[in-house]
């Protein structure tokens, strides 16, 4: 159960009981304002809930050390966070060790190489104050060669494609493909457009802060009358 310190009465989450399995992909769909982005940022641990608990390999999130949590996870938000510098220190932010063959070979692998190499600075190109001077393309570009060479082992895609024109949309999708083929992640999928998580290994739907619905593709389009049939 959770609701947000702001509105402590609207409960955003009802007793929602969800199971991930390790190294799986799940998505999450369901009308805006159900619950979903809160979910996310459950397993982040930008909030604690209030009843039960959220817990990674058996262990509640509220027993872990929440920096050494937060290194592990990989996100990919629609608006992701750009901060004033390179592309390459954008690239590389947080993980102090990486080396620049590693953020390119990041960058090519999130189809984010030859935008790069286009602008005259390339890698040491500034990208402004908040990434002004990309295009939401990019920075979604930008943000999944971030979490390759974050190399997480928790990834959250948070309507990751939702703002992008088509053809953007396209780039973005497939280096996202490759950023879940890379090794055994567990992957969290918001989504709005049903098409990018029609081959996630389950499918939760989520309605009014539960779950209602759970099953891979083909079962939920199964259900008579069901939910994510409807959609």
């Amino acid at each position: 159960v959770f609701s947000y310190p702001s509105r402590p009465d609207n409960k955003v989450l009802r007793g929602l009981n969800l199971k991930i399995p390790a190294g799986s992909t799940v998505a999450l769909v369901g009308s805006s304002g159900c619950g979903k982005s809160t979910i996310v940022s459950l397993v982040e641990r930008l909030y604690d809930p209030q009843e039960g608990s959220v817990m990674v390999d058996g262990v509640d999130l509220r027993e872990m050390d929440v920096k050494a949590h937060r290194r592990r996870i990989g996100i990919v938000t629609q608006d992701p966070a750009m901060f004033s510098g390179s592309i390459a220190s954008n690239i590389a932010y947080g993980n102090a060790s990486v080396t620049f063959e590693e953020i390119r070979a990041a960058a090519v692998s999130a189809n984010a190489h030859g935008f790069i190499e286009d602008f005259p600075d390339g890698y040491a190109t500034d990208v402004g104050e908040r990434g002004t001077q990309l295009s939401g393309g990019q920075k979604q570009r930008i943000s999944i060669a971030r979490a390759i060479v974050a190399n997480p082992s928790i990834l959250l895609l948070d309507e990751a494609t939702s703002a992008l024109d088509t053809d953007s949309e396209k780039m973005v999708q497939e280096a996202l493909d490759r950023l879940l083929g890379r090794h055994s992640v567990t992957t969290v999928v918001v989504a709005h457009r049903l098409q990018t998580i029609r081959n996630a290994d389950a499918i939760a739907v989520v309605h009014k802060g539960q779950v209602i619905e759970l099953g891979n593709h083909e079962t939920l389009m199964r259900i008579k009358n069901g939910r994510y049939r409807s959609m």
